[in-house]
């Protein structure tokens, strides 16, 4: 048999997969660059990003292409023209990747000229990576040969004809971000306060869980895990403001502490729904540490069914 018959020809077999979106720069970096390895290929030319303002989009964004120029922030603080638009074919130094933030495009811009400058980016074999990819699908009119949504998870796909498409991926991320924000905030709350009033000092290792976040110690502290929820909570009832202080600090109240994620919160800590520590320290055997492991919001799972239907 002829063996470029279509019977060779191979297709995507995955359907998505699914990480933990941690808080923080550093441990956001790893994980994008493990997802670059292993779902990035150099012949992927459309790349779209979903997600709201404050999920870390741009910190994901710079771990899955390193080197990479952004051209707006959601903030609007770093803003620079979009060289996609000065695209030119003929020019042998043209760029081979942009990114564009479409939602920022298109507040000065048609979409129809956007999706103009994407296709032909495209048709000469660049590469685009698109923010806000959702946006300009509809103008489009294909999907991204890689989707990354990122909100409490991060989720990885390769669009088939039947799905996913960016509005499913859109829908969860939306819903799931708000636990990210929340637990991010509680996390940072109760750093400070075992760093203040039970003399632990950073760095202690963080890591996540569904709607939380761990904190792990080398040795098992001598703390009551009820008088250090009872303090969290505290702070929560006062509805004290947290946003950024500079670069990579942030201020809850009047009390500025180190963040390296410092969009990625509520705007004050009365917003954490349902804060509470899980009463006894838990033994990681195979890393040998003690675990704090906290939780907000309810136990709601948001399905990733919906990602694979099939329109009627």
């Amino acid at each position: 048999m002829n063996p470029n018959h279509s019977a060779y020809i191979h297709r995507e077999t995955l359907l998505f997969s699914v990480y933990y979106a941690p808080r923080g720069r550093g441990r956001l970096y790893k994980v994008a660059g493990e997802i670059s390895q292993k779902h990035l290929l150099p012949t992927d030319s459309l790349i779209g990003v979903i997600g709201s303002e404050g999920s870390g989009k741009s910190t994901l964004i710079k771990g899955l292409f390193p080197g990479l120029e952004l051209t707006n922030d959601d903030d609007g603080v770093n803003v620079r023209s979009a060289p996609l638009f000065d695209f030119n074919p003929d020019d042998p130094f043209s760029g081979h990747t942009f990114h564009i933030d479409v939602n920022y495009e298109l507040a000065f811009r048609q979409p129809f000229e956007v999706a103009e400058a994407i296709k032909t980016a495209l048709e000469h074999k660049r590469r685009v990576i698109a923010e806000h990819f959702d946006q300009i699908y509809p103008f489009l009119q294909f999907n991204a040969e890689v989707m990354i949504g990122i909100g409490e998870e991060i989720i990885v796909a390769r669009p088939t004809i039947f799905g996913p498409f960016p509005a499913n991926i859109k829908s969860i991320v939306d819903k799931t971000v708000t636990y990210r924000l929340m637990a991010h905030s509680a996390e940072d709350i109760t750093s400070r306060i075992l760093e203040k009033e039970y003399n632990y000092n950073r760095p202690v290792l963080h890591s996540d869980v569904r709607h939380g976040f761990v904190i792990s110690f080398s040795e098992k502290p001598d703390i009551d895990i009820s008088d250090l929820e009872g303090k969290v909570k505290k702070i929560i009832e006062a509805d004290i403001p947290i946003c950024p202080s500079g670069e990579d600090k942030i201020k809850i109240g009047n009390d500025e502490m180190s963040c390296t994620g410092i969009r990625t919160h509520v705007k004050s800590s009365g917003q954490i729904r349902n804060f509470r520590l899980r009463k006894e320290f838990m033994y990681d055997h195979l890393n040998k540490e003690w675990l704090l492991v906290g939780r907000v919001g309810g136990d709601e799972v948001v399905s990733f069914e919906s990602l694979m239907a099939i329109a009627e």
